[in-house]
């Protein structure tokens, strides 16, 4: 399993859910997705690795990264005004996102 091949891959899907919801703060939100998969890239990794071992169901992936939520920082989006309700929809949107990005590349 090529870990940085599915960073690269949630990077690019990350960024598509940006620009589709969010296109005119597309380039302040690239480093948001960068900062949030820079400070998760070692969970990330053990969790993928655990998935692909079938030691994780893939609710038990989806609650972990949940928990990884609050460490989503969306400042160019609570800068321009975004309701927190929104962002907190969106985070949603965001871990489904990668959930499933996962699911397809490892399982």
């Amino acid at each position: 399993m090529d870990f940085e091949k599915i960073l690269q891959e949630l990077k690019k899907s990350l960024l598509t859910l940006f620009n589709d919801k969010f296109s005119e703060f597309s380039q302040e939100s690239k480093k948001d997705i960068t900062a949030f998969l820079n400070e998760s890239k070692d969970k990330l990794e053990r969790w993928t690795t655990l998935l692909k071992q079938g030691k994780l169901t893939l609710d038990d992936f989806e609650w972990l990264m949940q928990s990884q939520k609050d460490l989503f920082h969306l400042k160019a989006l609570q800068a321009v005004g975004v309701s927190k309700i929104s962002l907190g929809h969106f985070k949603n949107k965001i871990i489904k996102t990668i959930v499933n990005t996962v699911k397809v590349l490892v399982l």
